[in-house]
């Protein structure tokens, strides 16, 4: 691990204070770069996603996504956290802290707002920045991608049902436009601009493919911190402007992530899951597709509601929380596997 890995965590704390500070005091830019979006996902974001998790894809290997067989048990683990737990596990949080705990520290008109806004934020698995946890906690690559894109056919179906019945409203007008483009771009299309570039590669022989590998490593964590600090510059006035808001919204949600990963770790131990995949689905049941809350709570319940800002939140609680679940199962992988009945399998083997 290079010093630049090991010391991630202070980075991305710097990165946080300089995107808050650059977007108090350099709004008009933060707010152009936060206008360039089509259909809610926005573009320099999505570029930098991309330098984070092509090379992720580049690792899988499509004649070994048949192995993902031997993993169903972490499969199931993680569809049960994700559609059985997740949403409503949400909803009983939202309302104890935001409606009940702390309501009398926020405004009354917004309360039932900001619950609906963490329910839209726990409703949608997350769809690309998986990756990019799955490959720092060293992940099985083939079962990361084989489970996105598992939940992301299931949350065609199933997210406005859901999020109807958590809100208590008949008809949810679900924002196709930014899920399908969401898709496209952060799956379909660095798939298959991955797998191409793979195969050039490997024509060239092993160590062409293991020297791109090493150049683009650094390249995938810079552009992690990037996205940070654009993250933290487009809502840096909401920050500083209220900030009691922002952390009692942020309660409900670091709970509810470090109740589901646990619970899906935990799971996945006792039903003998192998820890490479433990470890990605851990993440996978804690993390939340952020763009697809933002957009489904703007166009619900408008760009200033309660809800938007809840669900902006989920974006700035994301990286720091999902690096310190990363920490936690790499620092209990020898516990975990003590406990773990799981044989180890070919793939594992060879790692």
């Amino acid at each position: 691990m290079s010093i630049f890995e090991r010391y991630l965590t202070l980075w991305v704390a710097l990165c946080i204070v300089v995107g808050v500070a650059l977007g108090h005091v350099m709004p008009g830019f933060f707010g152009m770069v936060a206008a360039a979006e089509v259909a809610k996902v926005n573009m320099p974001v999505a570029v930098l996603i991309w330098l984070m998790i092509v090379p992720m894809l580049l690792k899988i290997d499509f004649g070994s996504l048949g192995e993902v067989r031997q993993h169903w048990r972490g499969v199931g683990v993680t569809l049960f956290i994700n559609w059985a737990v997740k949403p409503f596990s949400m909803a009983l949080l939202g309302s104890f802290f935001i409606g009940h705990l702390f309501a009398p520290w926020l405004p009354a008109g917004q309360i039932s707002s900001y619950i609906a806004g963490l329910i839209l934020l726990a409703a949608a698995p997350c769809t690309a920045m998986v990756f990019v946890w799955s490959n720092l906690c060293e992940g099985e690559p083939h079962y990361t991608l084989s489970q996105v894109a598992l939940n992301d056919v299931i949350m065609v179906f199933l997210f406005a049902p859901l999020v109807g019945l958590l809100l208590g409203v008949a008809s949810i007008s679900v924002p196709w436009g930014t899920l399908l483009l969401s898709v496209l771009l952060y799956i379909v299309v660095p798939v298959i601009v991955a797998q191409l570039w793979r195969k050039a590669l490997l024509r060239n022989g092993g160590d062409s493919f293991d020297r791109v590998m090493r150049t683009l490593q650094p390249l995938s964590l810079v552009a992690l911190l990037a996205t940070l600090v654009l993250l933290f510059g487009f809502q840096g006035e909401q920050i500083v402007r209220q900030p009691l808001v922002i952390a009692i919204l942020a309660v409900p949600i670091l709970v509810q992530v470090y109740f589901n990963a646990g619970l899906a770790y935990w799971l996945s131990r006792r039903f003998g899951v192998a820890w490479c995949v433990a470890a990605p689905a851990a993440l996978i049941g804690a993390s939340n597709f952020f763009e697809l809350a933002v957009a489904a709570a703007i166009s619900l319940f408008g760009l200033d509601s309660g809800a938007a800002l809840a669900t902006v939140v989920g974006v700035l609680v994301e990286v720091p929380v999902m690096l310190s679940v990363v920490r936690i199962v790499k620092a209990t992988r020898g516990w975990y596997e003590a406990g773990s009945s799981q044989v180890p399998t070919a793939v594992e083997a060879r790692r």
